[in-house]
């Protein structure tokens, strides 16, 4: 069973048609990847995982309950998670503290203590200036926090839109790193990405939206010898 599957999930905003007949699996300790354009549909379909964005039509399944049509933090709760596009940080609140309102609906404070020890051994940047104001760190710290802050959660599957995005090469080189870390710790990834050398790099299998509609999906093998995301995504 996956531990995340939409069937045949369409999306509207209004009467424009976002995200079309989408089905998708994610199997538990995977890293999956969403390619796309900007517009194509990724984060509109990634806001209908996470109970922002109603479903026309189609159903969403987190392990074996369906979850589209529940309130936001009822899926939190469940282990659904998401680090959001641009980061949404809190920028004039200490790093501690964006971090701490990760943990918001844990209940365990020994868990809360013991997940941001997790964190500061991941990124190791973010105990150094715990106390700093978020808003003052460098795009990559901050992008450091917004993960951190998602991880504080204690996700099942952690849904990261865009983590590569203003970051120059190095950083982009240094997130890559850390998603494979955090999978390689039991967590599940479902990761959406415009960079599709990264995508491809850390995921063990990926799914490529053109237009709001899945155009091609398969392990990666599959995906790198595909003429359409060679054509479509690297320039082949």
């Amino acid at each position: 069973m996956a531990l995340l599957e939409t069937r045949g999930v369409t999306v509207h905003y209004g009467k424009s048609l976002a995200v079309e007949d989408v089905s998708l699996r994610v199997e538990e300790g995977d890293v999956v990847s969403i390619i796309g354009a900007n517009g194509a549909g990724k984060s509109t379909l990634l806001r209908a995982l996470m109970g922002l964005k109603p479903v026309t039509d189609g159903e969403i399944f987190f392990g074996d309950e369906k979850i589209d049509g529940m309130r936001t933090n009822e899926i939190v709760k469940r282990g659904l998670i998401l680090v959001p596009e641009g980061r949404r940080l809190f920028p004039y609140l200490s790093v501690l503290t964006n971090l701490r309102l990760g943990a918001s609906l844990v209940e365990d404070k020994d868990e809360i203590e013991k997940t941001l020890k997790d964190v500061y051994r991941l990124f190791p940047r973010l105990k150094e200036r715990r106390n700093q104001k978020a808003g003052t760190l460098s795009g990559g710290e901050q992008q450091m926090v917004a993960i951190g802050r998602g991880l504080m959660g204690k996700p099942k599957l952690l849904c990261m839109d865009e983590p590569s995005l203003g970051l120059a090469p190095i950083v982009v080189e240094a997130v890559g790193e850390a998603i494979k870390d955090i999978n390689g710790k039991g967590v599940t990834v479902l990761l959406v990405e415009q960079n599709v050398h990264l995508a491809l790099e850390v995921a063990s299998s990926c799914y490529a939206l053109q237009v709001g509609r899945v155009v091609m999906s398969g392990d990666m093998d599959t995906m790198r010898s595909s003429d359409v995301v060679k054509k479509a995504y690297l320039g082949g």
